[in-house]
């Protein structure tokens, strides 16, 4: 899994637009195939971590391949540390250029609030977080109260948004348009994982509350997220956010203190579904509904440097893939995603960069010359770093694409066009073949992924509501009859890889190379036969309360291997 405190790492870092076009080769050089496919998409459902960088000056050529991809939204943290580097200094400058770029391309911005600098931070808390947040003593917001100079934590929040939104200061120093900058804050990253906030709950859900109320104020417009979680142990830190705020009587004024709640996922792409389903029903527990989306996911490779891809060490294969694998798991991912209800999905991320690895880490690319102590290192990027990176610059291919960017094109292509709808049922076909099912009412179509979760070849007769469909692979796109009102799929088998602890009826975490079928439908409410499930035997459901559905679902989370 990605950690973003590695981005200080210097190499680590319209709405809807055209379709791109029907027949996508595979990019040698994505910059100068970017510039034939402007206007870009720019896809309200898909996003990309880390296409810029706050530390580097203003690259062309990360844009232009994030923006060939059909990507609408750029991921990034704004450290705390970085920016007020003595109480009450700010510098600013990085992260302008930072966000005046993204805005000239086109992407909307999930900019995460994290960090805190030594002097804001007593044994490991951040200094005046319990103090009022207005200078009136009260947490309580009014149009243009003062806030409390003690709350270090509020007053930092408020200068970002402040600076960031449309309107504000940035706004009007840049000229930009109106309605034009920062409306997604994401607060904090990974809270539940150690490695990125050891404050605890009770910490946590006052940072949250903090940040929600002085956003409010600064921006009433602005979304609040609720810090992207990984789930990697048994604990529901929603759920328990959610515990403390129930206690709180200004937690319904304030919408709970989120609008909006991310997940991350990294290597099994079930748990993309699983998670977003988890959280919906934590949330339903608690009689709430909110935007739920995955904005970090993806899959280390081994068998392309900088992995260790001759390396035969079970330790160092364990919970990474191939190259193919790795794009046949984005599109299995977000179809997941998407069909337990999330709204946005995003993968991590565009480049290498230096993974989960020190800056400067950097070796060799023929193994026989590595001389230091580390010859491997993570390979999660859609593209592989250019030569004058200052982590894993010696590809010898550097800057090219590996096969996941055919995987993003095409998601884009079919779902980041236009609006579609989560499917009435997913199904498992005999325990082989997995169908997930969307629905395109604007259109009259009906979107199917399928792939094959078998070691052995298979071929699925998929039952025909029309003449003809459109079928989608990663590197083709044509139209296929029906033949005795059906369609004869070939669905190549999955490989193995390196995922323990698997769920029921899978022999890899991630299955065969998918295959997406689009079918016109004259009518949509006449739902296939092979889409419904079978009928069950009734039988008694005992009524779970809110803290019994947070249970279940930990007990299914426990089975499930961490990230890695």
């Amino acid at each position: 899994m990605i950690r973003y405190l590695i981005t200080i790492c210097l190499g680590l870092l319209l709405a809807m637009g055209v379709i791109l076009p029907a027949q996508m080769q595979e990019v040698s050089d994505p910059e100068v195939a970017a510039t034939s496919l402007s206007p870009y998409l720019l896809s309200s459902r898909l996003g990309i971590n880390h296409i810029s960088l706050p530390e580097a000056s203003s690259n062309r050529a990360r844009y232009n391949r994030a923006l060939a991809l059909g990507a609408g939204w750029n991921r990034w943290p704004l450290y705390w540390n970085w920016v007020e580097q003595a109480p009450g200094e700010f510098y600013w400058s990085n992260y302008d250029r930072l966000v005046n770029d993204d805005l000239a391309h086109g992407l909307q911005i999930n900019a995460i609030l994290l960090g805190h600098p030594a002097f804001a931070v007593e044994n490991g808390r951040i200094i005046g977080l319990h103090q009022p947040i207005f200078a009136d003593g009260s947490d309580y917001p009014e149009p243009d109260k003062a806030l409390n100079p003690d709350n270090r934590w509020a007053n930092f929040v408020y200068a970002a948004v402040s600076r960031y939104k449309p309107g504000g200061v940035m706004a009007q120093l840049a000229n930009w348009k109106p309605d034009t900058g920062v409306r997604v804050w994401e607060i904090w990253n990974e809270p539940d994982y150690d490695s990125f906030w050891q404050g605890g709950i009770d910490e946590y859900a006052r940072l949250l509350k903090v940040a929600y109320i002085v956003i409010k104020q600064a921006d009433p417009e602005a979304t609040v997220m609720f810090g992207g979680l990984l789930f990697a142990g048994e604990d529901n830190w929603l759920a328990r956010v959610l515990k403390i705020y129930a206690n709180d009587p200004l937690r319904e004024q304030f919408n709970w203190y989120m609008d909006q709640v991310a997940v991350h996922n990294y290597g099994y792409p079930w748990r993309s579904g699983w998670l977003t389903l988890y959280v919906r029903q934590t949330l339903s527990a608690n009689n709430l509904r909110k935007p739920i989306w995955l904005n970090e996911s993806g899959v280390r490779v081994w068998d392309d440097y900088p992995g260790p891809r001759l390396v035969d060490d079970d330790a160092l294969l364990y919970l990474r893939a191939t190259a193919d694998q790795q794009a046949d798991f984005f599109i299995q991912s977000a179809a997941y995603a998407w069909s337990e209800g999330a709204d946005v999905v995003f993968f991590h991320q565009l480049f290498d960069d230096c993974g989960d690895q020190p800056p400067g880490t950097n070796f060799a690319y023929d193994p026989a010359l590595c001389t230091g102590d580390v010859c491997w290192g993570d390979a999660y990027g859609i593209f592989r770093n250019q030569s004058d990176s200052v982590c894993f610059s010696q590809h010898p291919q550097p800057g090219t694409a590996r096969p996941v960017a055919d995987a993003y094109r095409l998601i884009a292509e079919v779902f980041g066009a236009a609006p579609f709808e989560k499917p009435r049922t997913i199904r498992l076909m005999n325990n082989k073949v997995q169908v997930i099912a969307f629905e395109r009412p604007a259109t009259s179509e009906r979107l199917y992924v399928i792939w094959n979760r078998t070691f052995d070849p298979v071929t699925f007769e998929m039952p025909a509501s029309s003449a003809s469909a459109k079928l989608y692979t990663r590197r083709s796109r044509r139209t296929i009859p029906a033949e005795n009102r059906s369609y004869s799929l070939s669905l190549p088998p999955a490989q193995p890889d390196h995922y323990p602890n698997l769920e029921y009826g899978d022999v890899s975490a991630i299955g065969g190379s998918p295959l997406i079928v689009v079918e016109a439908s004259q009518n949509l409410n006449i739902v296939p036969n092979f889409l419904m499930p079978p009928t069950p035997t009734p039988t008694p459901s005992p009524t779970l309360d809110a803290t019994q559905i947070i249970i279940v679902t930990q007990t299914a989370e426990a089975s499930l291997t961490p990230a890695p």
